[in-house]
């Protein structure tokens, strides 16, 4: 009898560790909860900046441009007001915290105590909107998105027409992914933010908008608020990511990819 009144601590012992080791993400939301500094910047809501209303030069004409940038046209935004930096991982969490939507890809790599101000990665399109509209927000739309990152000055990056360097942004860090060694914090780089003070519109992690993609969009585009094609197979993203060259910095670049993609280089922020 002694030794099965003993078999039923060890039995809930091992119980408690697989619980930890299968549901780590429960485990990192409680240690968020507890972690009495971190609730703060997990619960407040990010800065918001008005973008004006008015006109501004979308995408490149000529030889600099690929077939999907061009040609260069001019678009009317009306206004909108766009976060200040991208969605983090300790605002993600209190996100996830509040329903039963799945964790991101790499989750179980987040250190709160390190990277709770590091862009979350790994969320799909329907993460993001998802996101957005629990903030009472949205994604912007890739005009948007563009006027955000360029002003109305026709320029290549965020902060003006010089050629990225380490100052401005960061990038072209490889390919293996550490959200110690390749994520900055989101408000990091006060060179490189854009006119109208906007941070990393260009690199850190790529960021999801609302318009899905068409290859030749930019010939058929209304020229006050375009929203995008009516349906296709991807979504746009804007602004490059740790790990690419300079060439997808340009505040012109566009990227796309099916909406249920999860990996490293991607994030986002919302507009409303």
């Amino acid at each position: 009898m002694a030794a099965k009144r003993s078999s039923a601590p060890a039995l809930c012992l091992m119980l408690i560790l697989v619980w930890a080791i299968f549901d780590p993400v429960s485990a990192q939301l409680d240690r968020l909860r507890k972690s009495k500094p971190l609730v703060p910047h997990a619960a407040s809501d990010t800065p918001m900046v008005t973008i004006p209303e008015g006109e501004f030069v979308m995408g490149r004409d000529g030889n600099d441009a690929l077939e999907d940038e061009r040609p260069g046209h001019r678009v009317w935004v009306n206004t909108f007001t766009m976060d200040v930096h991208e969605v983090t991982t300790g605002q993600y969490a209190l996100f996830l915290s509040k329903g039963n939507r799945s964790v991101p890809w790499q989750w179980e790599t987040v250190d709160f105590t390190q990277h709770a101000d590091r862009p979350v990665i790994g969320v799909d399109w329907h993460d993001a909107e998802a996101y957005c509209r629990w903030k009472g927000k949205r994604l912007p739309t890739e005009a948007g998105w563009e006027k955000a990152a360029r002003g109305t000055d026709g320029r290549l990056y965020p902060w003006g027409n010089e050629a990225p360097t380490h100052e401005y942004g960061n990038f072209a860090l490889g390919a293996r992914f550490s959200y110690s060694q390749v994520l900055l914090p989101v408000m990091s780089y006060e060179k490189g933010k854009s006119p109208y003070g906007l941070y990393q519109m260009a690199g850190n992690v790529y960021e999801w908008v609302q318009d899905w993609y068409a290859t030749s969009y930019y010939e058929v585009s209304p020229a006050r608020n375009p929203q995008g094609p009516a349906q296709g197979q991807f979504k746009v993203l804007r602004g490059g990511s740790w790990s690419d060259l300079p060439k997808y910095l340009l505040t012109y670049s566009r990227f796309k990819l099916p909406l249920g993609t999860r990996n490293s280089y991607t994030g986002f922020r919302c507009a409303r």
